[in-house]
């Protein structure tokens, strides 16, 4: 195994405290892409359902003309 060396660290690059300079950033995102494509998303949804429910309204007719 080998053994651990422990380093010294020079002090003459580490920053003092005092000198770091914090920046406030607000977090604003834009959403309006995802907006869109959760209308668009939502749109289809509910068209695939109104098809849906046709279908199932005319399933009997439906059948017959098919099946004869």
């Amino acid at each position: 195994m080998s053994k651990k060396i422990k380093r010294q660290v020079s002090r003459q690059y580490v920053r003092p405290a005092a000198t770091v300079v914090t920046k406030t950033t607000e977090f604003n995102p834009d959403y309006s892409n995802t907006k869109r494509e959760l209308r668009r998303i939502g749109i289809l949804a509910g068209s695939f359902v109104v098809v849906l429910v046709i279908l199932a309204i005319f399933q009997n007719q439906l059948l017959g003309v098919f099946l004869k």
